[in-house]
């Protein structure tokens, strides 16, 4: 088909145009500018890109001459978007991210919808890889880029004829999809992921987020809900015990729950039939028991940081295995070998001996974790946290004592200020205020299970400049540094490599 897309160049709508180009679609769009690296990915993926919202493009400029056949909107438009308006004089059918992938990518599919607050990328990635790992072929849509795939999707394999014995999910090509619970389009505020008709699902957690969208903690607690009601008798629901809001909204599944989970965690009065038993932590990673139904079925190792990804892992296992009969023999492997994804927990440059990581991580209980998993891995040295409030939610004054505690793991917390300075200040994260809450919280321990006493020490800084400033005046081989932050931080990550490296010499 002839598709145009309104506001292509963002992450997910880019890789959904070089998914659709992929699949042998005809796919035009345009954005306000092209920056990398979505822009010249676009061009690769043999996309054509046009700048501004020129309503024209639809007349046939876009498309030699032919009039596109549908028009995909991203949710960044609003109904005065002159795309948008000119579509509907010309009768072009209008639709969102979830109606493309629902109507073009997912048929004749199997599809594993990951969703929660946190670890989405990482949980769909590993499915991706542990899935292609046992044969299965599967296609991918994730909001991140795959280190080992170097792209953030890819169309399912050829339809297969699969054993009679295997599960009934498997006797379609998986495709793995990331269930963002993000609304869709101005036109149909639902959430993305009620749209893809879930074979198996996986929720990770649940913690009040997207507060544009889901003022309140129930708004956003409703949307799972309604998730899960929606899944298939015959499916599967992979649901973390260690989340009493999750396991709350596993009671509405019309579908088997299997429950996940770490060995010694409140599991909120239902049995995990997938439980890891944690070994040994290192540079490495964890290895890890792993016991299903209360058999023991190996010791794996999660190569990623942190008891988050250890429960990422096990939950990838579980939809895998249970899911679409991926025997646990051919998945260990794979997952001692998983690269990860960019952007997160990613070394970045190790100049100066200063490890230097850049994650995603922007809630509160992200952060938390993420330090935490590069504290057990960096067990000497100093750890900075250097940490942008970008997101919606981030940005906003209701974390504000969460972050408080977020940052224990570090040894020197350096805040940027507020992404958003439009927001009024009395809704705004009050970073100076943190600043001296983390310190005040650092002074009144006596006692520290690290080997540099007190802490954490913060600082909320004006400017990115300063932040470098600070950074440098603080590193010293052997540490470790975090830039978390969900966006550009200002080229921050570049600036930082740069400014360590002449101290090499």
């Amino acid at each position: 088909m002839r598709i145009f897309i309104s506001a292509i160049a963002g992450t997910a709508m880019g890789s959904l145009a070089g998914l659709l180009s992929e699949m042998g679609h005809d796919v035009a769009g345009s954005d306000t500018a092209f920056f990398p690296p979505m822009g010249p990915a676009l061009r690769e993926w043999g996309v054509r890109c046009f700048e501004g919202f020129d309503p024209q493009l639809l007349d046939g400029k876009s498309h030699n001459g032919q009039r596109p056949e549908a028009l995909i909107v991203g949710n960044v438009c609003r109904k005065d978007n002159p795309q948008v308006q000119h579509a509907r004089e010309l009768g072009i059918e209008r639709m969102h991210i979830a109606d493309a992938l629902r109507r073009y990518v997912l048929p004749q599919t199997s599809s594993l919808v990951v969703a929660g607050t946190h670890g989405k990328t990482t949980t769909s990635t590993l499915c991706a890889e542990l899935l292609t790992a046992a044969g299965l072929e599967p296609g991918y849509l994730v909001g991140g880029v795959p280190k080992a795939q170097g792209r953030s999707f890819r169309p399912a394999g050829k339809r297969r004829l699969f054993h009679s014995t295997a599960p009934k999910n498997a006797r379609r090509t998986p495709f793995v999809l990331e269930g963002d619970e993000y609304d869709t389009a101005f036109w149909e505020k639902t959430a993305k992921f009620l749209h893809y008709d879930a074979d198996v699902a996986i929720i990770t957690s649940l913690e009040h987020d997207h507060i544009d969208i889901y003022p309140q903690f129930a708004d956003y607690q409703l949307a799972f809900e309604r998730f899960v009601r929606g899944l298939k008798p015959s499916g599967l629901l992979v649901a973390y015990a260690g989340d009493k809001h999750v396991v709350e909204a596993s009671t509405h599944a019309p579908c088997p729950v299997a429950y996940y989970g770490v060995e010694g965690e409140n599991h909120h009065g239902v049995a995990p039939h997938w439980l890891a038993a944690p070994a040994q932590t290192d540079e490495t990673g964890t290895s890890f028991d792993l016991f299903a139904g209360g058999v023991f079925a190996g010791r794996f190792l999660c190569p990623l940081s942190g008891t988050h990804n250890l429960k990422n892992s096990v939950a990838a296992l579980a939809a895998c295995a249970q899911g679409y009969g991926a025997p646990l023999s051919a998945l260990m492997r794979p997952l001692a070998a998983f690269q990860g994804v960019k952007r997160r927990q990613e070394v970045i440059g190790t100049p100066r001996g200063v490890t230097v990581y850049d994650d995603f991580a922007h809630h509160p209980s992200a952060v938390s974790e993420t330090l935490q998993g590069l504290r057990a891995r960096h067990k000497m040295g100093k750890l900075i946290a250097i940490f942008e409030p970008r997101s919606a939610t981030a940005c906003r004054g209701l974390h504000q004592h969460a972050y408080e505690r977020a940052f224990d793991a570090a040894s020197h917390v350096l805040l940027a200020p507020v992404g958003r300075s439009e927001l009024p200040e009395d809704e705004r994260l009050d970073v100076v205020m943190l600043a001296h809450d983390i310190n005040e919280r650092g002074a009144a321990w006596s006692v520290r299970s690290s080997p540099f006493g007190m802490g954490p020490v913060a600082w909320a800084l004006h400017d990115v400049d300063s932040i470098i400033l600070k950074a440098l005046s603080l590193a010293e081989p052997g540490d470790t540094i975090a830039i978390l932050s969900n966006g550009a931080f200002g080229g921050i990550h570049g600036k930082l490599l740069s400014a360590l490296a002449p101290a090499a010499s």
